[in-house]
């Protein structure tokens, strides 16, 4: 067994060591996953086997030593059998070191593993698609049972709750690579038609309102940016764009399901939300690879609602909710 857990360790390794260096995508939802399922398969075997087999190997020696000290004594000889019993036994009753750090370590991945399954989960920014609402390098929760939950890996959702609102700001797989995760804004809904044309957005006909809150330096662009408040009737967030109205590029939009609801054009794109699907955008408007670029978001895709900035190493004064 030391010698398998040995192998279990040294393949973990390797896996980090790529999954670090880029050699390929990690998928951290299986890999808990599996860490749960095998430490609980020793913890199951430590409680049922391997522990009971050290308790009786523990009381079969002692019962020896005392057996041996007894003849001893009704001999009348003097003997230091059993002075150390009570050491000989701690010994024999450890855990080896294959079981410490596999069963022994099953508690603390099994409330990580539900913590992160079906309640919380943290994500960093990576990207500067959401300035100014999320700024690159800020820590953030997602609530992974706003909208339902969801089987570990597979996504399943089998228990409902909310629904998706407009406005929100969804954590999600990549349509085009589910082992990535996206964050952007819910802009339109199932059944929507959503228009972003010529920098002006509209849902259903209806132009959403912005109010100018003037220019501000983008550290990431390392220009100014327009900044504005953007009203979407039940969340009213910031957004930014360049000060000029920019040309939208037709030719850098992916083929993706459903693009036959979507029409593009220099001005920008108009589509038609299908059922079970959502489109997504990010708050900076001119730097954000988003629905509009690679398409709809199925509902299988959701992974959960971003709510809270809870660390940037860089800025202390981003801790706090955000919409």
């Amino acid at each position: 067994m030391s010698a398998l857990t040995g192998a279990l360790y040294a393949a973990l390794v390797i896996y980090l060591g790529g999954w670090l260096l880029d050699k390929w995508v990690g998928n951290f939802a299986l890999l808990l996953l599996l860490l749960t399922t095998v430490t609980l398969l020793y913890w199951l075997a430590e409680k049922f086997v391997f522990r009971p087999r050290r308790v009786a190997a523990a009381q079969a020696f002692e019962a020896q030593v005392l057996a041996k000290r007894a003849d001893a004594e009704r001999q009348g000889l003097v003997t230091d059998v059993g002075n150390d019993l009570e050491a000989a036994r701690e010994r024999l009753l450890a855990q080896p070191w294959w079981l410490d750090w596999t069963a022994g370590l099953f508690p603390v991945i099994a409330v990580v593993f539900v913590l992160r399954s079906f309640l919380f989960e943290p994500f960093k920014i990576p990207s500067a698609s959401m300035v100014p609402t999320l700024m690159v390098g800020d820590l953030i929760l997602v609530n992974k049972y706003h909208y339902g939950i969801r089987l570990p890996v597979l996504g399943t959702k089998i228990l409902a709750n909310h629904e998706p609102a407009r406005g929100d700001v969804m954590v999600f797989h990549y349509p085009r690579d589910p082992r990535i995760d996206y964050i952007k804004r819910v802009i339109g809904l199932p059944g929507d038609e959503v228009s972003y044309l010529n920098a002006q957005l509209r849902i259903n006909g209806k132009l959403i309102e912005t109010q100018p809150l003037g220019d501000d330096y983008d550290a990431d662009s390392t220009r100014y940016m327009r900044r504005f408040t953007e009203d979407l009737g039940t969340v009213a967030h910031k957004t930014q764009r360049l000060p000029n109205v920019q040309p939208f590029f037709p030719e850098r939009v992916f083929d993706f399901p459903d693009r036959n609801l979507c029409t593009h054009s220099v001005e920008g794109v108009v589509c038609k939300v299908p059922p079970g699907h959502y489109f997504m955008m990010g708050d900076n408007r001119d730097n954000s690879e988003d629905s509009r670029y690679w398409g709809f978001v199925p509902d299988a895709n959701i992974v959960g609602r971003a709510f809270y900035v809870w660390m940037n190493f860089g800025d202390l004064s981003r801790i706090g909710s955000f919409r």
